[in-house]
């Protein structure tokens, strides 16, 4: 039996390119379809009726006409335009990075319903102010988790042995943390404190209600920070765009606090 020519779903919309004078190709991001790309025409134009509800970052419910090559996008209806999120630059730029990183570490048409679960509850969380960064190393882990790619935290990836509660090492070639025994067979692992290795297993455990009532220090914030950037900039083969705008935030915000 032939698929219906129209269908519908729930969406997150992630990436946006501009297409002819008018159209737009988006990148969509579903519980049930997994990441697609359909065509938007005539959003670009003053008067068009879907363009409020087909923002980035915007959760909608969306409409699609199967096309040959590309669907083509009939109607749109936002379910949650995360305005707080919008309205303010470093909780955009948190949001963008998080969209940024769903876009690069997952396919077309391969659905991971507990991915968009987690997606808009961190976008949700954002727009609210809840513990940004926190918000974000969750988001990274355990986004990580769910495209195959958890990180071992529990024993030595070399030799597996249980971790003692001491200085150990990450390793992001490894995939994990290396015991002090190990890590000078791996010479880009670098040190990572006791309390940083419990946070990143309180992480891997826990829900978001758990981590957003945590209360860490700026040290201890980019210690978290290093290890999954690193892990995740391994795992790419490259630097994620919005995350150098986010540190470029994130040291501008530090300044303006100190003078």
């Amino acid at each position: 039996m032939p698929e219906p020519r129209e269908y519908q779903t729930q969406a997150v919309i992630i990436k946006k390119t501009k297409l002819g004078e008018a159209d737009r190709i988006l990148t969509l991001y579903t519980p049930d379809r997994g990441k697609i790309e359909a065509v938007a025409k005539g959003v670009r134009r003053p008067k068009s009726k879907m363009a409020g509800h087909l923002e980035l970052l915007t959760h909608s419910q969306v409409r699609f006409a199967r096309g040959r090559n590309l669907d083509t996008i009939i109607g749109s209806q936002t379910i949650d335009s995360f305005l707080n999120m919008k309205n303010d630059l470093w909780l955009s730029s948190c949001g963008l990075y998080t969209a940024e990183l769903v876009n690069q570490f997952t396919v077309e048409h391969l659905a991971i319903p507990r991915l968009f679960e987690l997606f808009l509850e961190t976008l949700q969380r954002i727009a609210r102010a809840d513990s940004p960064d926190l918000t974000l190393r969750y988001f990274e882990l355990h986004l990580l988790e769910l495209v195959g790619y958890r990180p071992q935290l529990q024993e030595c990836v070399a030799c597996h042995v249980e971790l003692k509660p001491e200085v150990n090492a990450f390793c992001s070639s490894a995939g994990g943390i290396l015991c002090p025994n190990c890590q000078f067979e791996h010479p880009a692992a670098f040190p990572i404190s006791v309390d940083a290795l419990k946070v990143l297993r309180l992480f891997q455990r826990s829900t978001f209600e758990v981590v957003s009532r945590l209360k860490i220090n700026s040290d201890l914030s980019r210690e978290l920070k290093a290890a999954l950037s690193s892990y995740i900039r391994y795992l790419l083969e490259r630097d994620v765009k919005s995350a150098a705008w986010l540190d470029t935030l994130r040291d501008q915000t530090h300044q303006t606090a100190r003078t």
